[in-house]
């Protein structure tokens, strides 16, 4: 900035001093090496740069004088807000007037008596903070030490960790949006190297739940617990949970706060998994709870068992173009085992448990859980499933998978709900008061159309109709027509049951009524 400066003032005084024939040399030079346009080139070396108008406003009405005033008042009023300070003004300007420790004009005190107290707080705010310096400000709270406390950690930030890392979330069965009260929370831990999942049911969301269903998820798990990463969840981030990872020696991390793409390997359990399982309706109370944990009883040895699922192995951007590439899928059993960090005991103690798992029982006893949630869930107007897996062997069970395809949805949870009939309106008949007369029209010109319709009403009572009603007019019509056919048709040939009758007359006739007649050749 120095050089250009220095650049428009050396050319400006010789621009300023020369002929015409020189300035316009002198301009072009210019503007080839500033790049400025040329008229604006013409205006600098000229010195005839603009400089902007100061805005018009209002004059200052609380100034120096009134702000002086506010800090003694403030003062006066043991440093209160701005909204408590508003509504004592009154009292403290007449108390301290009355015993002499203040002389206000009349202006000065009209104009405090008129201050609002957004005014009050933007006025005394170097005030406030240079006489609170140095003083301890009020606390977030125990939630956000903690959050300051434990790092975050993004989705790129994994690196093919060892077994033993898990992302915890909650999935909450509230049956779409929360009015009130508590419902039965899913408690998912999902492991990121082996894709090893565990769901547990929780009656509410509280952090001694979380606590102990962490305990039982750990001694139930095939490797090591080493860390958990959860959301920003206040039954998370808490003194207690912190406390007990910390004495476990457990790593604990969480995401950034409205970042779901950082606990995507969770989320996407909680679709897959839970959702899949358990549906979107509504769980509440102990029963429930109990249900819903019988259903991951079985749920886990058959997902992490007998559930093959892809991993994501690498993803590339090329532009706006995102290209993501999946290793072959894989139970989460098969990843434990085929980890070198997993003890070779471990594996012969899976390997011996996997034998003895039988699939299609574990499915059975899934939907007979299914069909008893769809039970708790039946005040929703869930359809009550007609058969029960739990009413079958297993020989019959296995039977009934070959055709179970043509039932349509086997999962009790996800019955769709039973629709009421639609048949009230939902608007307002706008030819509720003129329908007689529209009855006449068709009565007296049977082939007249709903747009010739139309205009004799618009004629007739432009205020109330228009061309947009022209669609409701033709259903209705349309309707009318169909019931009228429907009536003259009656009126011709009689009722359905006395035709059907009479045509079962006709044919008895020829063996009771009518002669036989013998086949004569003419």
């Amino acid at each position: 900035m120095a050089t250009r400066r220095e650049l428009i003032e050396a050319v400006g005084e010789r621009y300023r001093g020369a002929g015409r024939d020189s300035k316009r040399q002198i301009l072009d030079e210019f503007v080839r090496l500033t790049g400025y346009h040329r008229k604006h080139a013409i205006r600098v070396l000229c010195n005839e740069v603009r400089k902007p108008k100061a805005k018009p406003g209002p004059q200052r009405r609380y100034n120096d004088e009134v702000r002086a005033a506010l800090i003694t008042l403030w003062e006066a009023a043991d440093r209160i807000c701005g909204k408590r300070l508003k509504a004592v003004i009154p009292t403290l300007i007449e108390s301290m007037a009355r015993y002499g420790h203040l002389s206000l004009s009349h202006d000065l005190r009209e104009r405090l008596l008129e201050v609002s107290a957004a005014t009050i707080d933007r006025l005394l705010a170097d005030v406030r903070d240079q006489a609170f310096d140095g003083q301890r400000k009020r606390s977030g709270g125990i939630g956000n030490a903690i959050r300051r406390a434990v790092p975050i950690r993004t989705f790129a930030d994994w690196n093919d960790p060892l077994p033993g890392y898990l992302e915890i979330d909650f999935v909450e069965h509230c049956g779409g949006v929360k009015v009130d009260g508590d419902f039965v929370h899913s408690l998912v831990m999902t492991e990121i190297a082996t894709g090893w999942t565990e769901c547990l049911a929780m009656p509410f969301r509280n952090h001694a739940f979380v606590i102990e269903l962490v305990e039982r998820v750990r001694a139930v798990l095939p490797f090591p617990l080493r860390g958990l990463d959860s959301d920003n969840d206040t039954a998370f981030m808490n003194e207690a949970v912190f406390d007990f990872c910390k004495a476990t020696g457990i790593e604990l991390t969480r995401s950034r706060a409205y970042k779901k793409n950082d606990q995507a390997w969770v989320e996407q359990k909680n679709g897959s998994i839970v959702r899949r399982l358990v549906g979107y309706g509504k769980l509440r109370g102990m029963e429930d709870t109990e249900v819903l944990a019988s259903l991951y009883r079985s749920s886990r040895l058959y997902i992490n068992y007998f559930q093959p699922s892809f991993k994501l192995k690498s993803k590339t951007r090329h532009g706006a173009r995102v290209t993501k590439r999946y290793e072959a899928p894989l139970t989460p059993l098969e990843r434990v085992l085929r980890s070198p960090a997993v003890p070779e005991a471990t594996k012969q103690r899976l390997r011996e448990e996997f034998r003895s798992l039988d699939p299609v029982e574990l499915l059975r006893r899934m939907r007979d859980a299914q069909r008893r949630l769809a039970e708790c869930q039946a005040t929703d107007g869930m359809v009550a499933d007609a058969g029960s897996a739990a009413d079958l062997t297993v020989d019959e069970f296995v039977k009934s998978l070959a055709t179970a395809w043509q039932a349509g949805e086997v999962r009790p949870t996800h019955r769709r709900k039973a629709r009421v009939p639609h048949d009230w309106r939902t608007r307002e008949d706008p030819f509720e008061h003129t329908w007689p007369k529209i009855q006449a029209w068709l009565e007296t010109e049977p082939g007249i159309t709903a747009k010739r319709l139309q205009g004799r009403l618009i004629e007739m009572a432009p205020a109330m109709y228009s061309s947009a009603q022209l669609r409701t007019l033709q259903r209705r019509v349309k309707a009318w027509r169909a019931n009228r056919a429907r009536e003259l048709v009656t009126r011709i040939l009689g009722e359905p049951d006395a035709m059907e009758a009479g045509t079962a007359t006709q044919c008895q006739l020829p063996s009771q009524d009518k002669p036989e007649v013998a086949n004569t050749p003419e």
